[in-house]
């Protein structure tokens, strides 16, 4: 009885630092995402994301990035280099 308890507690805690942290939302769908498609010589990156199910489309203006506009459930996303460490 008392290991049903500790186990169901166990994956409780699983499921909740799963959604804290935002990528079973993301692979459920649910979370909208964005991934680099291309790294120029400068360091510019180009961003493609797309819509969740709950949130929306990603904003990345608040990044600086700039909409590149729009396509096919897509939008692309033009971003300054990275500044390192």
């Amino acid at each position: 009885m008392v290991t049903r308890i500790v186990l169901a507690g166990l994956v409780v805690v699983a499921l909740m630092v799963g959604i804290k942290d935002g990528r079973i939302l993301r692979v459920a769908g649910l979370a909208g995402s964005c991934l680099v498609v291309q790294t120029t010589a400068d360091g510019t990156q180009l961003e493609v994301c797309k819509a969740g199910k709950l949130e929306g489309m990603p904003d990345l203006s608040r990044h600086g990035c700039t909409t590149m506009g729009a396509a096919i459930g897509r939008e692309y996303w033009k971003c300054p280099a990275r500044l390192s460490p």
